[in-house]
Order: C-alpha cells, then structure tokens, then sequence
C-alpha cells in the first residue's frame, strides 16, 4: 500500500478539566488546527496523555476528533500499547470511527526484541485491513525499532510509515532506499524536522504544532516544494519554542502554552504536574520570539 501521509500532523494534547476529559475545548483545539492549515491530526499519542486515559476515554477522543476533522485532513489514532491484543482492539475501533491510519508505539516497558517488534506489527496490519504507521520513540519506550526491523515491516501492504523519534535523522536516508518513494517517514521530533527532511523525510508528527500550527504547516509546506531555506528561516522562529516545550515532561508545558493562549487548561493527569516558574517564563519568552505573544 502507498501512503499518501505527509506534512506536518499534529500530535494533539487532550484537554482536561475536573479531572475529565473537556471535550468541548478539544474540538476547539482541532478546530484551530485546521483552519490554521495543519496537515493531519493525530488524537490519543504520547501528547494525548493516552497511557493516563481509559479505554473509554481513548476511544471517545478518537471517535471524536474524527467528527470533528468531518475528513478535512487525515487523522491517523494512536492505538498502540505494550500489548498486542489490546491494540488490536483499540486499531479496530479506529478504523470502525473512521480514522484514516492507525500509529501504533513500539512496546515501552516489556522491550521486545527485534523479532516480538516485527511479530507485533505484523500480528496487527494482518488482523485490521488500516494503514499502520510504526513509531519509535526509545527515549520513552526503552526499546528501539531498528531500520532492518524497518525494512522487513514494510514489506507489509498495510503498513505505510514511519514516525522515528530517535534522533538518528540518518536513518532517514537509509528507510527512503530500503522502504521506497510510497512509504512516509515522518520525524518525531520538531527540533531536527528539517534535517530529517532533507535527509529523506517528508513530514513531522509535531508537538510544537499543537502550540504554532500555522508556523509548522509552513515549515513543512516548504520542505515538500524543495525549498529548504525558508523552512529554516521559520525553524529559528520556532527553535526556542522546541525546545521549551521539553524542558519538562510533555505535555505540561505545551499545556501552559495553550492555556496562555486561552485555548485549554493547563490541567494534566497524574504523574504530570504543571510546570515550574522557570519553565513558564521560558516558554513566554519562545512564544514571544516566535510572535505567538
């Protein structure tokens, strides 16, 4: 299967108020990323506080950014777990909501070896016909997706890509020869998205996008025309914002950005706690640069 995902795709935070999911300001925030040209939408990732969310509640968030996208843009449901069944499960229901793909995480925690991650991805893309975008994020996960692991998955017909939070933007190259033209590699991380296009990306499932949709959709607008040195110009922009936005565990500070901009609480589930004096006077300061304040 050729994929036909590229761009910048917002990985969405999920709104919380009273302890409950604020599904209200939830639409608001898609709302805003579509006219504000974003790509695609990506509800229920690593951003989308899923591990803090029930089934349910995964569920809901998925159904309901498909609603509300109404087929503007893609929406690709994060669906993964570190396990199998239960992703599977949670994939059907997002092609039964009528979402466009599916990202599914390596396993965290358990740390599979390379054939448990092939045996995996391929145990999903053979029990639900939607396409699956493998994501690796060792930092986070403990366990890393290596590019023959890459190569070998994406001979599957259902799998179509690849969001690669490594940092090794030189695997970039390698999955584009090894994977081919049809298959999406997507960066994962917004502080090297243009070198990972450049080296043979072409897109960013983005964090700052939550924050500056309309910059990142530029940024990643220019990579695809080939005109590398005005996405940089916009990188500088949003260069102090990347990396503000991690100076504690994400989402909280994307949260007290959005909440600056009075778009959503900054509230998070615990563990998550709100970010500290310096981290708030940190992000002020990159919005402020980025001409977001």
């Amino acid at each position: 299967m050729t994929s036909h995902f590229s761009g910048a795709y917002t990985a969405l935070v999920t709104p919380f108020r009273d302890g409950k999911v604020d599904e209200a300001a939830f639409v608001s925030v898609i709302e805003r990323q579509i006219v504000s040209g974003i790509h695609g939408l990506v509800p229920n990732g690593t951003t989308g506080e899923a591990p803090t969310l029930s089934v349910e509640e995964q569920k809901r968030v998925i159904s309901l950014c498909v609603e509300t996208a109404k087929g503007r843009v893609p929406v690709v449901a994060g669906t993964g777990s570190n396990d199998t069944a239960k992703t599977i499960a949670l994939t059907r229901h997002a092609k039964e909501a009528g979402a466009d793909a599916a990202l599914v995480v390596t396993p965290y925690y358990n740390r599979p070896q390379q054939p448990g991650l092939i045996a995996h991805y391929t145990a999903i893309a053979d029990a639900v016909e939607l396409p699956i975008i493998l994501y690796n994020v060792p930092g986070r996960t403990a366990v890393d997706l290596l590019p023959d692991t890459v190569a070998t998955l994406a001979k599957h017909p259902n799998i179509v890509g690849h969001k690669d939070a490594s940092g090794a933007i030189d695997r970039a190259t390698r999955q584009r020869i090894d994977c081919g033209p049809g298959f999406a590699l997507f960066s994962g991380n917004d502080e090297s998205a243009v070198g990972f296009n450049a080296q043979g990306g072409q897109g960013c499932i983005s964090v700052t996008a939550n924050v500056a949709p309309e910059l990142c959709a530029r940024l990643q607008q220019c990579c695809l025309a080939g005109d590398f040195g005005s996405a940089l110009d916009i990188d500088l922009r949003l260069s102090a914002l990347h990396k503000a936005l991690f100076l504690e565990p994400s989402p909280a500070p994307t949260k007290y950005a959005l909440a600056k901009l009075g778009i959503c609480s900054e509230d998070s589930r615990l563990p998550l706690v709100p970010v500290s004096a310096a981290t708030r006077a940190a992000i002020d300061a990159a919005m402020k640069i980025a001409g977001l304040l």
